[in-house]
């Protein structure tokens, strides 16, 4: 198992106090430092993940339990409306996220806000947030409806921040690293109304390899 890159400032500290108190003879304490960092690393987890399914399924982006799944309208994302699957992630899941779909970057911006829970159901609105918009490979905008994809990132009480490895204009391939929320919290799947969802509220997910929705047939 691998590790994200931002696990380190948090976690080699830990590791710093516990050799100082293991210097200075305070092996129990030193132990329990280590037993920190070791907790800390684990937020920071990133399992190798794997799909062989069609090319066109949309993969979750983000480990977690399926709280939500409504319809709305999303002009950030795109014209028409999309289906929206709310992903919590509590602090025993990966905080790691993936690309769902093969497509280009249009656009990753960060809208700042509060850090209230993620439970709620306007966390999406007035927290912290990263939302990016992918342009799914093949797209048609068929009908005038989007052809795009979004995720967003949203930050919540433990999460302080929200970080997305992607820029626009960047070709992406489905089950790459899209970015990591720092203990937390919340991460949204919008996809065109016409696609099919294929998970359901309860659902447990993995990022990069359980099947969130399909184009419909």
């Amino acid at each position: 198992m691998t590790f994200a890159r931002e696990a380190w400032p948090f976690v080699l500290p830990f590791v710093a106090l516990a050799v100082g108190l293991f210097v200075y003879r305070q092996p129990t304490w030193g132990v329990i430092a280590l037993l920190v960092a070791l907790g800390v690393l684990l937020f920071f987890r990133d399992p190798r993940r794997g799909f062989e399914g069609p090319a066109e399924v949309v993969l979750a982006p983000a480990d977690g339990v399926v709280t939500r799944i409504d319809t709305i309208e999303d002009p950030a994302v795109g014209p028409g409306r999309f289906h929206r699957v709310v992903t919590f992630l509590s602090a025993f899941d990966v905080h790691v996220q993936r690309v769902p779909i093969d497509g280009e970057v249009l656009s990753s911006g960060l809208k700042p806000g509060r850090k209230v829970a993620a439970f709620r159901d306007d966390a999406g609105e007035v927290n912290e947030s990263i939302l990016t918009v992918i342009k799914v490979l093949g797209g048609t905008n068929a009908g005038g409806e989007s052809d795009c994809i979004g995720i967003r990132q949203i930050a919540g009480l433990m999460a302080r921040r929200v970080v997305c490895y992607l820029e626009a204009g960047q070709p992406v391939r489905r089950g790459e690293h899209l970015g990591i929320i720092k203990f937390g919290s919340r991460v949204d799947l919008l996809v065109p109304e016409s696609y099919e969802v294929l998970v359901e509220k309860g659902d447990r997910l993995r990022n990069g390899e359980t099947p969130a929705a399909r184009p419909s047939s």
